[in-house]
C-alpha cells in the first residue's frame, strides 16, 4: 500500500476514534459562536432602540449579561449531559453491540 493510503487510512482511523469528541467540541463551538452572535444582535437592538450606539461582536464578549446566559444554558446543558453519562454507565441495553451482555462477568469480558 502506498504510503499516502497509509497515512490517509490512519487519519481516517484517528478520525473515527475520536469522532465523538471531535463532533461534540464542534456543536459546542458552533453553539458558543451563535449564541454570541445572536446575543449581540439583540443587545445592538436594544442599545439602537433606545438611543445607544451599537458595539462591535468582539466587545460585548466582555459584557456580564452575555456571560450570564452563557452560564445558564451550560448549566442545564452539563446538567442533561451529566445524565446521560451516568445512566450510560449503569444502565445497558440487552443486545446492544456496544455493551458487553448483561449477564457476562468482568473475567468473561476482559473487563
Amino acid at each position: 500500500m502506498p504510503a499516502h493510503r497509509r497515512a490517509a487510512s490512519r487519519l481516517g482511523d484517528w478520525l473515527y476514534a475520536h469522532g465523538l469528541g471531535l463532533a461534540l467540541a464542534l456543536l459546542f463551538v458552533l453553539s458558543f459562536l451563535l449564541h454570541w452572535m445572536s446575543s449581540a444582535a439583540t443587545r445592538n437592538a436594544d442599545a439602537l432602540a433606545h438611543g445607544q450606539p451599537a458595539i462591535p461582536a468582539y466587545a460585548h464578549l466582555g459584557d456580564p449579561t452575555f456571560w450570564f446566559e452563557s452560564f445558564q444554558n451550560w448549566q442545564s446543558e452539563f446538567l442533561s449531559t451529566a445524565v446521560l453519562v451516568v445512566l450510560s454507565i449503569f444502565l445497558r441495553h440487552r443486545g446492544s453491540p456496544e455493551s458487553k451482555p448483561l449477564a457476562a462477568s468482568n473475567r468473561d469480558t476482559g473487563e
